[in-house]
């Protein structure tokens, strides 16, 4: 059990694209995954299942590992609570972590899952990135697009859009 925590990475995961003339599949999985709107980000690991969901939904968001940095940058600025009031240390120290640094270094290490905690929103909602998408959102970002999995690169979409 030990060994599969440490090989766990935590993925950040962003749709870049509408899903209007999209798969009913494809739609659903965004469904599962909570990314309704374009620009809307969430926080999963890389269990098989979540590692399939994308695959499936690759023409439609981007994803790769993220940094504790990021990590903690996205809870201080876009994290919510149910009633729309941003999170704080306090809601960090009620749950269990001294600060929301802390918090950040437990969701990037897979030691807590962000959609798991209660009474906070399983999603981010960000804007477009600032001097827009490098690329086409059609194309896959290894053919010089921007969906699909780009690794370690997402940190700076994520900084762009935040």
């Amino acid at each position: 059990m030990t060994e599969k925590a440490a090989e766990r990475k935590c993925f950040a995961v962003v749709k870049v694209r509408g899903t209007i003339r999209a798969r009913r599949e494809a739609r659903e999985t965004l469904d599962m995954l909570r990314l309704a709107r374009t620009n809307h980000a969430v926080l999963v690991d890389n269990r098989p299942s979540y590692i399939g969901m994308l695959h499936r939904v690759q023409n439609y968001v981007t994803w790769g590992e993220v940094s504790k940095e990021t990590v903690a940058m996205l809870l201080k600025k876009r994290g919510r609570l149910a009633g729309g009031k941003k999170l704080t240390d306090e809601y960090a120290q009620k749950i269990g972590y001294k600060s929301l640094d802390a918090l950040a270094e437990a969701i990037a290490s897979c030691k807590a899952e962000y959609q798991k905690l209660p009474n906070v929103r399983p999603i981010f909602k960000l804007s477009p990135p600032s001097k827009g998408f490098k690329g086409k959102t059609k194309k896959s970002f290894s053919a010089g697009g921007e969906a699909g999995y780009r690794g370690e690169k997402i940190n700076e979409l994520i900084k762009r859009m935040a």
